[in-house]
This record gives structure tokens, sequence and C-alpha cells, in this order.
């Protein structure tokens, strides 16, 4: 199997393995389903560590306002009864105002956490560092896990506004946000490999040959953007131990600098006839008028 280091930009996504004779109008779209699923993962992470902190999700017309303004204008959060956490909650008020405060209890909060961090782990980059790949059946696999965990937290649901909902319902509306310009869709994707784009209308062995054991590191970007910036000759991780070795070098040689300066040779103690000149009398003389 042919493996495939795949980056976006200069940053590592995943591995993923594939045949020398995978058609590349099938394999592009496999990955931009990946990269996209794994993206969908760290977006519910982090939704689902603010639910576990403070609840679900207010009424749109309710975020943001103060206690005295939801007062004085009459509002009420209908899904906070309907939508009551496994053994009861405790309150911790959302200091930002986007969710109810309405937090699970502190067991039901670890179900959470915990399966947080194994979801993350499952689409980790450092996955490709410990050489391991990924596919679309292990992104479901952590979509599956996070699912469950709210299913057991919340079983009578979410509201249908909470952004996890949407997210699992693929109803997410990203329109606008930070998360809207990472995303690639199916149709836009496309995969460059040593300057040179990866048509749709061939095979992987046209480009990489019919080697199976071969890797290679290919790019994912959307169409119409050009090629992308070549890879750096070194890294930023080697740039960096680079310039502190340089430095400590550097620091090493002035303290060498120093400790063969002589101008101590110039002091009392170090004259070598002072004590024959003692002895005659001669120390001291001044040729000079006094």
């Amino acid at each position: 199997m042919v493996r495939l280091h795949v980056k976006r930009g200069d940053e590592s996504q995943f591995l993923l393995e594939t045949a020398a004779s995978a058609r590349l109008s099938d394999l592009t779209p496999l990955v931009a389903r990946i990269y996209n699923g794994r993206l969908k993962v760290q977006r519910l992470c982090s939704e689902m560590e603010e639910l576990a902190e403070h609840g679900t999700l207010l009424p749109y017309n309710m975020q943001g306002l103060t206690d005295e303004q939801i007062e004085e204008l009459k509002l009420k959060d209908e899904w906070a009864e309907k939508c009551i956490p496994s053994g009861g909650s405790i309150f911790k008020k959302d200091e930002i105002g986007r969710r109810n405060g309405h937090a699970p209890n502190e067991k039901m909060q670890q179900v959470i956490k915990k399966t947080i961090e194994e979801a993350k782990a499952l689409i980790s980059r450092k996955q490709v560092q410990a050489n391991v790949c990924v596919n679309m059946e292990m992104v479901k696999d952590a979509l599956d896990q996070l699912r469950g965990a709210v299913m057991i937290v919340y079983p009578m649901g979410l509201p249908p506004h909470d952004p996890i909902r949407m997210e699992f319902e693929n109803k997410e509306d990203l329109l606008g946000t930070q998360a809207a310009l990472e995303v690639i869709e199916e149709s836009e994707a496309q995969l460059w490999w040593a300057g040179k784009e990866l048509k749709e209308t061939k095979v992987l062995s046209d480009y990489v040959g019919k080697n199976e054991k071969t890797t290679i590191i290919v790019k994912i970007q959307k169409k119409g953007q050009g090629a992308p910036g070549r890879e750096p000759l070194i890294s930023h991780e080697e740039q960096k131990q680079m310039m502190l070795y340089y430095y400590k070098k550097q620091e090493e040689l002035k303290k060498l600098e120093e400790d063969d300066d002589d101008s101590f040779l110039n002091a009392e103690w170090a004259d070598s006839h002072a004590l024959k000149r003692q002895f005659h009398g001669v120390k001291d003389i001044k040729w000079g008028p006094r």
C-alpha cells in the first residue's frame, strides 16, 4: 500500500494508506472526507468542553444578555427544563453568556471529558509521529463515541439550536466563522504532490509508480488556489534547535576569549622581578622630579 502523508500548508494532518492503482477521482474526495471529519471532531470536542462546564446553549435571543436584561425583556430558556443532565445539574455561570450555566454533575462531566480525550487521540496529528494511519472508520468511531457520551449525560437530548446537536445531524452553520475557512468541500478538493496537481482523470501510479511501499507527501487545498508553497529545507523545530546550538556555541567562544585575556600580566602581583628589586632596594624608583 502507498502511504500518503497528508498536509494542509506546512502542517501535518494524517497518514492514509491506499493502493497505487487507486483512481484519484475516488482518492481525492476520500482525503477530503477524512480531513473534514477530523475538523468536525475537533469542533465537537471544543463545544462539548463548554457543555461540560456550562450546560446547554441558550436561545439566540438570550445570548450575551445580563440577568437584568433577560428579566426586563421577560425572556425564558424553555429548553433548560426539557434538557436536564442525568443525575441533575450544578450551576456554573457562563461569563460569556452563551450557555445557560446548568452544568452536569462532576461524575457526568468526567464522562464527557474522558470521551473527548479518547476521540481527540484517535484523530490527533500525533498519529503521524506514531506512524499510525487514519481512515474514515476511525473518524466515524470518534464521532460515535462523542455522540454516545452526550446521550448518556443528556438522555432527553440537546436543544435543536445547540451546535453539538447540529453537528451530529450535519446541520451545522459555519457561515462567517473561522471554521468555515478550514473546511474543504469534496467537490473543491485538490491534491498536490512534488509541485504537481494530481488530476482526477488519472490513477495514483501514473505519478508515483507501482511500488506499493512508497511514502509520499501530498497537500490538500481548494481548487483555484494554485500550487502550494514548497516544503522548507528544515522544519521549524529543527531551525529552533540550530539557533539554540549556535547561540550556545557563541556564548562558549565569548567565555574562552575572556579566559584568554592577558591584561592581568600588567598587575604588580604578576611581576616576576618584583622580589629581586625589593632585595636590592630599587623598588618604586621614580625618575622624574618629586
